[in-house]
């Protein structure tokens, strides 16, 4: 037995979303936003990027291994979705160093 058919198969649109990029909340020259995270990326720069990188959920001694600093700054970035290059991070951490952290650090108290 046949039935005929009374409706055509209709086309689906899906509506997806894109995430939007945001932006760092803080610039790398903005140090003094935050007194206490300045002055821990001013005299105790190594405790100040364990912490961040036991904030970022990973092992506190992790930025004892060469380039791991670099590994997180680009991995926050992407997890936030902020626009930036390996390059970009890469010089921040080169040249401003201690600056770069601190970022990184109001990064993610602000996002917490």
């Amino acid at each position: 037995m046949t039935y005929p058919v009374s409706t055509q198969p209709q086309m689906v649109q899906l509506m997806t979303t894109s995430a939007s990029s945001s932006s760092w909340n803080s610039d790398v020259f903005d140090c003094c936003d935050d007194c206490g995270i300045c002055l821990c990326g001013t005299f105790f720069p190594i405790c100040l990027a364990c912490k961040v990188a036991s904030d970022y959920g990973e092992c506190c001694c992790l930025p004892v291994v060469g380039g791991a600093m670099l590994a997180m700054r680009t991995g926050l970035r992407e997890r936030h979705r902020i626009p930036g290059t390996i390059c970009n991070d890469c010089a921040c951490l080169t040249f401003c160093g201690p600056c770069s952290v601190c970022q990184m650090a109001r990064e993610l108290k602000a996002r917490r």
